[in-house]
């Protein structure tokens, strides 16, 4: 896309996203869709459960309906565009996926699986590549820090994914695709639901021969610093239990395990295949009559493994795990409500490569509390960590929301986060600094929106201050807290509909920049681009669904130097469902339709033109 068409095409999106309308959700025009919505209860933004309509911080919702709608084919496809999103793929289906959260760094994001933490304890990051949607109920996205109710890693923001659950007594379904790249899925699923309890089993089988990762150079070796011009292939076997039971009239039980086996090839000097394995296992405990006090005793378990090959042959095997536990008490009081809890957890490496320190504890105490006083509502917390390896932090947050008429909401924050070093960063022998200091952040924002029974429309802007970031020191070779940037932002959201179409659009505006000091100050973090946005539209005829995605990003730079620079691009997605009865349907997503080319990682290919066709046995709840 051209500086010029881009120009234009900002000016649009945001035309349409201030004509015509939208929420942190996605809110449909119709007056009763939208009440449903703005009812609908999220937990992510506060660790209560609250309407949608309460909810203080900048939050997107994707139901399970949203996903069946836009058939995104991944989690990555699904996020792409949307309000504070920026997301960077290394060669394609199943490849490192990285994920920013309002320019802040890719591991400045808190990923929970219903409520379990997620991510690898060495590198610091989530692997959001390998969660597959046909197991995923909702998808909360938090914007801005949260590190006063969940400790480390929440600087840019949460987001958190939950696991499918039955809505009829007895609900079967299972679903068949192919498509590109000799790509083939299948899924099916069991579950139920009665008056004592409910319960869902899913598994699901994907497999792709891919596409070749990174193009390299067959002279210099650049890139990938290999010459490998071969298929990268990602095969994903994922199952997926959750079930709750209840247990008199006060208590509920639930628990949930997700796992997923997977294969991985790629481009590398060292090791070029893997063998990984994410899992989150979860049990939560709840009291509560719907009277002024509630409990919730949880307790769970994040794993993320991987076993290096090269050509076959072991080379390395890193394996993390994260044990938790958390208890918080709810209590309403007139018309506020008291939160305070704790919560530990435990990081552990078990690793081929030796480190000096392989295991620390962390416990965290926190407080919030919530209070409605006419058309103000008003959110305090506050959280302690002491983390037995660079000692104590303390975070806070104030938010206030003012309803100054029936359908506008003028919101204003603070907060503080921060981000712990994680084992590779401290411990990797020869690489690390066990001197290193929690990564910690400050910030601002103000917000707007409106709701409206023609649709709705929010703005959100935003300027944060991060301090000791960790990056080399160019002549030790090893981390320190050198580092510091200033990220500012604006968000724009709308959703309504317009002769008979549903229309959503989402455009950011970002300024993410090294505050350092030196030859790179001023410079734009590095893969952060600075305009980007999305326009989904949609539509219903009787037994057929059409729809399309529209998603663009301007230019990027590759490296903090600024000197190698990525081009902007657009995509143009297009899908058709046809319901062939009431439970079967077919469905075509057609991705890239223009075959843009583009890379979000230098040297990493990104697909070009594919397809996925599926048939759905959904039968009617």
């Amino acid at each position: 896309m051209s500086t010029v068409s881009l120009f234009c095409w900002r000016r649009r999106a945001l035309a349409l996203s201030i004509a015509a309308a939208l929420s942190p959700a996605c809110v449909l025009a119709d007056e009763s869709d939208d009440a449903d919505r703005l009812d609908e209860v999220v937990v992510t933004a506060s660790r209560v459960e609250q309407p949608l309509s309460d909810v203080l911080a900048a939050t997107t919702v994707f139901t399970r309906e949203d996903i069946e709608r836009l058939q995104p084919v991944s989690l990555h496809d699904l996020l792409r565009g949307t309000p504070g999103v920026s997301l960077t793929n290394s060669g394609g289906p199943g490849k490192q996926t990285s994920l920013s959260l309002r320019g802040t760094e890719y591991d400045h994001v808190l990923f929970l699986i219903d409520g379990v933490r997620m991510g690898s304890a060495t590198a610091g990051a989530p692997a959001f590549q390998d969660i597959p949607l046909e197991h995923v109920e909702r998808v909360e996205i938090v914007r801005g820090p949260v590190s006063s109710l969940y400790g480390a890693d929440a600087v840019g923001g949460v987001i958190q994914v939950f696991t499918r659950r039955p809505d009829a007594p007895f609900s079967p379904e299972f679903g068949l695709g192919y498509g590109s790249h000799d790509s083939y899925k299948a899924d099916a699923a069991v579950g139920g639901r009665g008056d004592a309890g409910w319960y869902a089993l899913r598994v699901s089988h994907e497999e792709t021969d891919g596409l070749n990762a990174c193009r390299g150079d067959a002279e210099t070796f650049a890139g990938c610093y290999t010459w490998e011009p071969d298929h990268d292939g990602y095969r994903n076997r994922t199952v997926s239990v959750r079930g709750g039971v209840r247990l008199g009239d006060a208590w509920e039980a639930e628990a949930t395990v997700l796992r997923v086996d997977g294969r991985n090839d790629y481009d590398g000097t060292f090791t070029n295949e893997a063998d990984i394995v994410q899992q989150s296992i979860g049990a939560t405990l709840r009291y509560g009559t719907g009277g002024p006090l509630a409990w919730t005793f949880s307790a769970g378990q994040g794993r993320d493994e991987a076993d290096d090959f090269l050509d076959g042959v072991w080379m390395t095997t890193f394996n993390t795990r994260r044990d938790q536990a958390a208890a918080q008490g709810d209590f309403a009081i007139g018309q506020g409500r008291l939160s305070v809890g704790a919560d530990w957890r435990n990081d552990k490496v078990e690793s081929s490569t030796p480190y000096d320190i392989d295991e620390r504890d962390n416990l965290g105490v926190f407080g919030q509390w919530q209070q409605a006083l006419g058309a103000h509502r008003i959110q305090v917390s506050a959280r302690h960590d002491d983390d037995e390896q660079f000692g104590g932090k303390t975070t806070g947050t104030v938010a206030w929301g003012w309803d100054f008429t029936g359908a506008l909401r003028l919101s204003a924050a603070w907060g503080s986060a921060f981000k712990a070093p994680a084992f590779n960063d401290l411990y990797y022998p020869g690489f690390g600094n066990p001197a290193l200091v929690p990564e910690s952040s400050r910030s601002l924002e103000i917000g707007l929106r409106g709701r409206h029974g023609w649709g709705g429309w929010s703005v959100n802007a935003f300027d944060s201050r991060i301090e000791d970031l960790i990056a080399y020191d160019g002549n030790l070779f090893i981390p320190d807290n050198i580092d510091r940037a200033r990220i500012k932002g604006v968000e724009l959201a709308a959703d309504t509909a317009l002769a008979g179409w549903d229309l959503r659009a989402s455009a950011n505006w970002l300024d993410p920049r090294n505050d350092s000091g030196g030859a790179e100050q001023d410079n734009f973090l590095p893969r952060r681009p600075r305009h980007s946005g999305r326009l989904d539209i949609d539509r219903r005829f009787a037994d057929i669904g059409v729809g399309a995605t529209v998603a663009a990003s301007a230019e990027r730079y590759d490296n903090v130097a600024n000197t190698r620079r990525l081009g902007g691009f657009a995509t143009t997605d297009l899908r058709v469902a046809w319901w062939m009865t009431a439970d079967w349907s077919l469905r075509l997503t057609a991705n890239n339709v223009f075959n843009r080319r583009y890379e979000t990682v230098e040297w990493y290919q990104q697909p070009g033109f594919n397809w996925m066709l599926a048939l759905r046995w959904q039968p009617v709840r």
